[in-house]
């Protein structure tokens, strides 16, 4: 591994850094000791369309996210680098070093309407966490729900480009911690909705940490992660007038949502079956 690769910092703006040496080289070391340490399943890769399409999961485990990458190796193995995603991510979690030389070259860009418009109309895929830190922070009682906290702006991108919507479910991801509580008066209180555009700072039991106040890295629990895709969901309108339409937004984000709840819920059930 040449040493340039972690002293470069990557432009998380630029479309064109995806690197397929590095991605390939990721999943022929992470599968095997990732999919066994989490027992993981993934169903549903058949399901996948064809052409750029907008997957919608919901976020888990701070910002470890480890369904990402085995959802991500699924991809890769059954369907190879055409259909796997690039990934929209919060700008201050990718600018970090270490995290900014790991993912940026694995196709993960600043999130942003813009940005992923382009990747469509370059017959990309692209997959988006709505909930961000309110689904990713979510405390242990709600560890099954899903929590977009009302944002649709991911309806409004899909509809506007006139992609299916494709739902990806993980069930088991969160319990890879104990989160107390989301903290968001936390960040209120300390400023860091203003600062950073983070609405919650988790209080967790994680290890090593013991008790963690932050969303700092941890090492994930191997709860067994369950993951599925679900048909595409294809609406009746689109364009930018349909993207428009407050009402018909929410009716669309409504079935989005119904419909990953549903899955969530079986998941969850039989990962304790």
């Amino acid at each position: 591994m040449r040493l340039s690769r972690w002293l470069r910092h990557y432009d998380i703006d630029r479309l064109d850094q995806r690197d397929p040496e590095w991605i390939d080289l990721v999943y022929r070391a992470l599968h095997g000791p990732m999919e066994r340490y989490f027992r993981s399943e993934v169903s549903g890769i058949e399901r996948i369309p064809a052409g750029p399409a907008l997957f919608v999961g919901n976020h888990n485990a701070l910002a470890m996210t480890p369904d990402s990458l085995l959802f991500g190796f699924a991809v890769y193995r059954e369907r190879g680098l055409r259909d796997l995603p690039y990934a929209l991510g919060h700008e201050h979690v990718i600018r970090l070093p270490i995290v900014n030389q790991v993912v940026v070259p694995m196709g993960v860009i600043r999130a942003g309407h813009r940005h992923a418009t382009e990747l469509f109309a370059r017959g990309h895929k692209v997959l988006v966490y709505p909930g961000s830190d309110y689904d990713a922070m979510r405390p242990w009682r709600d560890r099954d729900t899903i929590r977009f906290a009302g944002r649709q702006g991911y309806v409004r991108l899909a509809l506007t480009a006139g992609v299916p919507i494709v739902p990806v479910i993980a069930a088991g991801a969160q319990q890879t911690l104990v989160i107390l509580s989301d903290g968001q008066q936390v960040a209120r209180a300390l400023g860091f909705d203003r600062l950073f555009r983070l609405k919650a700072w988790p209080i967790a039991l994680a290890l090593p940490w013991g008790l963690l106040i932050a969303p700092l890295p941890f090492i994930p629990w191997p709860s067994r992660i369950l993951i599925e895709v679900l048909q595409p969901i294809r609406f009746d309108r689109g364009g930018p007038e349909a993207a428009a339409d407050a009402g018909y937004v929410t009716e669309c984000a409504s079935q989005v949502e119904q419909a990953m709840q549903a899955c969530l819920t079986r998941l969850a059930a039989r990962r304790l079956a």
